[in-house]
């Protein structure tokens, strides 16, 4: 049976029971998929308020299983300012942690944006890649400051993807501390 003889099925089934009152399951592929969404709060790195709020932008524009979304409270992902020791992650790998960012290394030259959503990619489930090149988020500092791609890559999108498919169902991986 060709498409068009499907689609014409469909139609007619549809036409007879919607006046009936009766509805029609729908194939598991034709529901959209849940998004996981994660509140983010920035008041604890009030010098970097727009680059959170763009690393978490490009995460946006980049999967679509899990969004994240600024809040003053309840956020499970929060942000601080520190002047020394490097920026890092606490985190459980999944939606939860304490994103730390560095004000000595944006003075060094690194970008604020990158380091915002690199740490943002460990809460999404992400480690570390420091050898990977710049169009890697999670290369980190590896690349040096000249790097300033804030946005993931292709795979790193993919990987995020398959991570949150099951939203917080997931296993999660224990607390870990990754530094920038």
């Amino acid at each position: 049976m060709n498409g068009r003889a499907i689609g014409r099925i469909v139609a007619l089934a549809t036409a007879v029971a919607a006046p009936l009152g009766l509805g029609l399951a729908v194939a598991p592929a034709a529901s959209a998929a849940a998004v996981t969404t994660l509140y983010y709060s920035s008041s604890g790195a009030p010098d970097y308020l727009g680059q959170i709020d763009q690393g978490a932008a490009n995460w946006n524009a980049a999967v679509t299983d899990v969004k994240l979304v600024k809040r003053t409270s309840g956020a499970t992902i929060k942000f601080h300012e520190i002047h020394s020791g490097g920026s890092y992650t606490n985190t459980n790998g999944h939606g939860r942690g304490d994103i730390y960012l560095d004000t000595s290394q944006v003075a060094e030259g690194f970008d604020p944006t990158r380091i915002a959503a690199h740490e943002l990619g460990h809460n999404l489930g992400l480690p570390d890649h420091y050898t990977g090149p710049c169009t890697e988020l999670m290369s980190g500092h590896g690349p040096g400051t000249a790097c300033t791609n804030a946005k993931p890559s292709a795979a790193e999108a993919a990987k995020v993807q398959s991570l949150w498919v099951n939203g917080f169902a997931a296993t999660a991986a224990a607390s870990q501390k990754v530094a920038y």
